[in-house]
């Protein structure tokens, strides 16, 4: 399970998810081309996103195919995005087993 959490530069935990993103063949088959910034989650890693590349989550997250996500999830997702984008010194954190 991938967890999401919104964090401060300082490590400061200012949001989480309560759905995270279940590993199995659809997440991990994502084309890298298509989802630049999803594509590249791996189950076992912790990824960051800066302010640039979380904006890019809202038109990523729609076009996500069946499966790959729960509508839960989908909506977490875009809700921490969207808190990151209107705060400051804020970022998305994917956090792998």
């Amino acid at each position: 399970m991938t967890n999401l959490q919104v964090r401060r530069e300082d490590g400061t935990i200012e949001a989480r998810a309560k759905h995270g993103v279940v590993w199995s063949p659809e997440p991990a088959g994502l084309d890298q081309s298509v989802f630049p910034m999803l594509g590249h989650l791996l189950p076992y890693a912790d990824t960051a996103f800066n302010h640039r590349q979380v904006s890019t989550l809202p038109a990523e997250v729609p076009r996500l195919p069946p499966g790959v996500v729960t509508d839960e999830c989908a909506r977490e997702i875009l809700e921490l995005g969207r808190t990151v984008l209107e705060g400051q010194h804020l970022y998305p954190w994917f956090l792998g087993d």
